[in-house]
């Protein structure tokens, strides 16, 4: 399949939003997602050749960018870091919502990558079948999945 510029951004446009939201769930801070973008776009426009069309070109998006952030994730644990920061943190924001909001995100980041990837279909309200597509189990394994996540997403403290 070859795709002209005009028809990748066409095709990014259309899902950036997904991308946006799989890499920002991966990602450590706002530099780190953009970097995760970039790499899935990277990783897009590179497989659209390979792209079959067995599978609807949203859940391809869904696959590609799910399995880029899992992948960089696993390359750094490998490879040891050094993390730069600055005093003031301008995303930085202190109301009650925002602060329930980051805690669910950081308890969800805690979790192990493929159940970060279910927990994360399943915020996007995504049917149990979707979401078995994309990762690749049933639907029922999906349900079954859930459960368990939501019981340790309970049981986690705010450390």
């Amino acid at each position: 399949m070859e795709v002209s510029e005009k028809e990748f951004e066409r095709i990014v446009s259309r899902n950036k939003s997904v991308i946006y939201t799989v890499c920002y769930m991966f990602a450590d801070n706002a530099e780190d997602a953009d970097d995760l973008f970039q790499e899935v776009l990277l990783n897009i426009w590179n497989g659209l050749g390979q792209f079959r069309q067995s599978s609807d070109m949203s859940t391809w998006i869904w696959r590609i960018s799910l399995n880029t952030c899992i992948s960089r994730g696993r390359k750094r644990k490998r490879r040891p870091t050094v993390r730069l920061t600055m005093e003031a943190n301008l995303y930085e924001d202190t109301d009650d919502d925002t602060r329930q909001i980051r805690m669910l995100r950081e308890r969800i980041h805690r979790l192990k990558p493929f159940d970060r990837a279910i927990v994360l279909l399943w915020l996007e309200n995504l049917s149990y079948e979707e979401i078995g597509d994309i990762v690749g189990i049933t639907a029922k394994n999906v349900s079954v999945r859930l459960y368990r996540i939501r019981q340790e997403l309970k049981q986690m403290s705010n450390n």
